[in-house]
């Protein structure tokens, strides 16, 4: 995959790491780079050699300053913006003057990419080498580790701006950080530092900014060098949806289907084996072809 008019893609050993650039704008997030960002983690999840993403921004000052403001007054009225607007010139207001909330401009575009990144089969790694606010601190939420430069800023400020938070940031931010916390952050709409982040839970650790991006290589090679690459697609699955799950017994259903269907094939023999035969293990399930796609929903709404 090439690089993008708005991201830069390169190879660092296994993983696919994925630069913001718009640097003349502090990469500022559009359409466009949502667009960019869906294609390039496609792209991972089809590529068995890739085995995580990281994703930072170009330079020093930012990682993401939030979503792009050169629209002015219109920045969040979508039926006003031409980047937002249907091919088939359609509007979500109806002739009546009311609005019809399931059309497509109506949809957030941070949300779609969270959605994108939450689905991904692959670990997410966000190194924040610089100002993360808005949708560039919402977009890492569903990333599963974040690391920060220490000269790193974050934001939630949508308040600020007269909105609310986007990206599915509501249901993310809680999870993470507690809920007093992360109405402290979205209700204030403060800036607040790299050590404030790593106190709350939001990133994991602190680094000096020419040290970022080797330490989230280094953390992708920890957690995919000995591990089966399916296993890993499955365990990022479970473990991300039962956060919200109402019983156990949803997850208990899902860990035996998923205990049945992997205990079948080649990756669970070689697991064995090569523990037995105190070798490292040589994983050949594939990611794109290979993972078990079922849902402990899929026959019995009632989980107990």
């Amino acid at each position: 995959m090439s690089d993008s008019a708005t991201i830069k893609i390169d190879r660092a050993a296994n993983a696919l790491l994925i630069t913001l650039h718009r640097p003349q704008a502090m990469n500022a997030f559009t359409t466009q780079m949502k667009d960019e960002l869906i294609a390039a983690f496609d792209h991972a999840d089809g590529d068995d050699a890739i085995r995580s993403v990281i994703v930072t921004g170009d330079g020093t000052r930012a990682f993401c300053a939030g979503a792009d403001l050169s629209a002015g007054a219109a920045t969040f009225d979508y039926d006003k913006r031409v980047d937002k607007a249907p091919a088939d010139g359609s509007s979500p207001t109806r002739a009546d003057g009311s609005i019809d909330y399931s059309h497509p401009l109506v949809r957030d575009s941070g949300g779609a990419l969270t959605s994108r990144i939450f689905a991904c089969k692959k670990p997410v790694i966000g190194a924040i080498n610089g100002a993360a606010v808005g949708i560039g601190v919402t977009m890492t939420l569903p990333m599963d580790m974040r690391l920060a430069a220490d000269s790193a800023r974050f934001g939630f400020v949508f308040a600020r701006r007269g909105i609310v938070p986007e990206a599915a940031s509501s249901w993310y931010l809680p999870r993470l950080v507690g809920l007093p916390r992360a109405l402290d952050w979205c209700m204030s709409g403060r800036i607040f530092d790299a050590a404030e982040a790593l106190e709350g839970g939001l990133v994991q650790s602190v680094h000096a900014q020419g040290d970022l991006v080797d330490a989230a290589l280094a953390l992708a090679d920890k957690l995919t060098s000995a591990s089966s690459p399916v296993s890993i697609a499955a365990t990022r699955r479970m473990l991300w949806r039962m956060a919200g799950a109402p019983h156990p017994n949803v997850a208990h259903r899902w860990d035996s289907r998923m205990i049945y269907t992997r205990g079948r094939m080649a990756d669970a023999k070689e697991g064995v084996v090569s523990f037995l035969e105190k070798r490292p293990a040589q994983f050949s399930d594939s990611v794109a072809d290979d993972y078990p796609h079922f849902s402990p929903f899929d026959d019995d709404p009632d989980y107990g």
